[in-house]
């Protein structure tokens, strides 16, 4: 059964295209068919991957506005491990041109459906603002992982990204579900880091991941040469935080089966 995440904050700077880069290697590292769709018009998770930007066909543009299904537009990713739905700055122009249609906000859930039984997982970047593209992404997923560094500011752009899931939630998809909140470049030695993590623990409780991802040299470096940091140090910090996140989602989805089959069983009684 396909897992469709969508990895979010309105913030910039806080990690999202470095999780969902590394986190879609780390998931492919454990043999699950992944799809990473680049819905941010800075195509910096598309580069990440090993794919210029600056030189494709088609893109995320051509299926966001239907012209292209998602299966004509991938590209393998390599060693990477994962199938890329690559995007650049054309989706910016699907913001504007999306006004007009009638369903603009099902267009990535709509095409996302014809191929979902291909993969295993569907992790979507989003851009650093709450767009088109981010309500498609939200509409798409059933659930949504919040990177975010622990500082001063966290918080309060929190609360506006946490209004707008639920609105998504009320109106349109219903079983949209915050996976978790992400604390990311984090150093142990910040008191003020330490103290804004102890209150996402107090007020979010078990929705925040026990992977904690420190700042990493090459975690940082990964991008410039087009690879995920599993595949340019599997040895570092940041590679094996990302891998404890993957195995820490994995656990989750094994519960959430269990459950349900528990439940399953016992109207069956």
């Amino acid at each position: 059964m396909t897992r469709i995440i969508a990895v979010t904050n309105q913030k910039g700077g806080v990690g999202k295209t470095t999780t969902s880069v590394n986190l879609s290697a780390s998931l492919a590292a454990t043999r699950r068919k992944v799809l990473l769709i680049d819905l941010d018009p800075q195509g910096n998770a598309t580069m990440g991957s090993g794919v210029d930007k600056n030189n494709l066909e088609f893109s995320a543009y051509d299926v966001l506005i239907g012209d292209k299904l998602i299966g004509d537009v991938v590209c393998d990713t390599g060693d990477a491990g994962y199938t890329l739905l690559p995007g650049n700055s054309d989706l910016t122009a699907a913001e504007i041109e999306l006004i007009s249609f009638e369903s603009r906000e099902y267009q990535l859930y709509n095409a996302i459906n014809k191929i979902r039984k291909e993969f295993d997982y569907v992790i979507i970047d989003c851009p650093p603002s709450l767009n088109i593209m981010t309500v498609n992404a939200l509409v798409a997923a059933e659930s949504v992982i919040i990177p975010m560094q622990c500082e001063y500011y966290a918080l309060e752009g929190l609360s506006a990204l946490i209004e707008t899931i639920n609105n998504i939630k009320a109106s349109v998809n219903p079983g949209l579900v915050i996976e978790g909140l992400l604390r990311t470049m984090f150093d142990p030695r910040n008191r003020l880091g330490n103290e804004v993590s102890q209150q996402l623990i107090d007020h979010f409780g078990d929705k925040v991941f026990r992977t904690i991802v420190p700042r990493n040299i090459r975690l940082a470096e990964a991008p410039s040469y087009g690879l995920p940091v599993i595949a340019y140090d599997k040895k570092s910090r940041g590679a094996l935080a990302y891998l404890a996140l993957a195995g820490e989602i994995l656990r989750r989805e094994e519960k959430r089966k269990q459950s349900s089959n528990a439940q399953i069983a016992e109207q069956a009684v």
